[in-house]
């Protein structure tokens, strides 16, 4: 069973969030999923607010990253520098014992997490393991055609790779009152009385490009 979010919870993950904390370390940190994550600070900051801090935080990391690369080659330069004089040291003083154990030293091993991007994995599951309720509800456009979004569009799965938000995808409801919400005035809601139509047209939908499906909760894969 997920874990339960408090409102102090909450209130640390937003702070966080803005200092630039990324989405998977804060679904470790609190033991819960990264979408529980992306829902709750979506509730709080808006869709647009929070794309611009994840566009801001992916922006600041990248620059960190690019800091620690040149870190690390001034690090490794000084080290060479370093070991080029301990040579010559250890070459002039040779025949001395009293200098010979003081020649080297251990350094500490370098502790940079270079390319240290967040970890992405795609969180979709299978259509053939879904247990549907028994009624779902869709947006259709006034020739009753499906809504098709990519997965970009969707800011609660940002923290997915590239490749996979542009994937095309449909999206179903299991309240109507969240279909309304979003529903503008260009479209309407439909009822879909039997949700077995998804798997029966599974191959249709791939067709024609839409390989998943987007409720509140999962991401399906068709």
């Amino acid at each position: 069973m997920a874990l339960r979010l408090s409102i102090e919870n909450k209130k640390e993950i937003l702070e966080d969030f803005v200092n630039g904390i990324a989405i998977n370390e804060l679904a470790l940190k609190f033991n819960c999923t990264k979408l529980t994550i992306s829902r709750n600070l979506k509730k709080s900051l808006g869709d647009e607010k929070y794309k611009n801090l994840i566009e801001a935080n992916k922006s600041e990391r990248k620059f960190s990253e690019k800091e620690n690369n040149h870190n690390e080659v001034l690090f490794n330069r000084n080290l060479n520098n370093n070991q080029l004089s301990n040579i010559t040291y250890q070459q002039d003083n040779y025949e001395s014992d009293s200098y010979q154990d003081n020649l080297f030293m251990e350094l500490a091993p370098l502790d940079y997490e270079i390319n240290k991007e967040t970890q992405k994995d795609l969180s979709s599951v299978p259509l053939s393991t879904i247990n549907f309720p028994k009624t779902v509800y869709m947006i259709v456009d006034k020739k009753i055609e499906l809504e098709i979004k990519l997965l970009r569009d969707f800011p609660e799965w940002h923290f997915l790779p590239e490749e996979d938000l542009n994937r095309k995808t449909i999206q179903i409801f299991y309240d109507i009152n969240n279909a309304k919400k979003n529903c503008n005035k260009d479209k309407k809601v439909i009822k879909v009385p039997n949700t077995e139509v998804f798997k029966i047209a599974s191959k249709i939908l791939l067709s024609r490009g839409i390989s998943r499906i987007v409720n509140e909760d999962q991401l399906i894969a068709i």
